[in-house]
């Protein structure tokens, strides 16, 4: 549906357009997304925080700072999404020995579990672009890759 139809609206000219339909677009599928995550209990947020420790298990424990870096939303509050994760025993932290102020983070194997469990709505996920090809999948990620330059 184009997104005129879809808003009941109009635009000032193609680069507005361009703009509304790019929100309207992330807005709704992050809503799904969001209902996915929600038959597992976990927000998009804490979810982001376990698959970047699931990544780096191999090396060492993670900083706060090494999960924000790598956070989708930069603006999240990752200390609290920790702690949460913490509580749910998602993931374990201890005082780092060099630096009493910073935490190593890491995931426990219960949070491994979690997301295990959670591979089917992983491909559940890959579906919402499913109205595109192979080639309009890489020209989408080439022109996303293109706004943010």
């Amino acid at each position: 549906m184009k997104i005129e139809d879809e808003i009941k609206g109009r635009f000032r000219n193609e680069y507005h357009k361009g703009l509304i339909n790019l929100i309207f677009t992330a807005k709704k599928l992050n809503q799904r997304f969001s209902s996915v995550l929600k038959i597992h209990e976990i927000t998009e947020a804490q979810y982001n925080v376990l698959r970047i420790l699931r990544g780096n298990r191999q090396s060492t424990t993670s900083s706060i700072g090494y999960i924000k870096e790598r956070m989708l939303d930069r603006n999240s509050d990752v200390s609290r999404i920790v702690d949460k994760l913490y509580g749910l025993q998602y993931i374990d932290r201890k005082e780092c020995p060099n630096d009493r102020r910073q935490k190593e983070v890491s995931i426990t194997e219960k949070g491994l579990e979690l997301l295990l469990k959670m591979d089917g709505s992983e491909k559940q996920v890959d579906t919402f672009l499913k109205n595109l090809n192979d080639s309009e999948i890489k020209a989408l990620n080439k022109l996303m890759d293109k706004i943010r330059d």
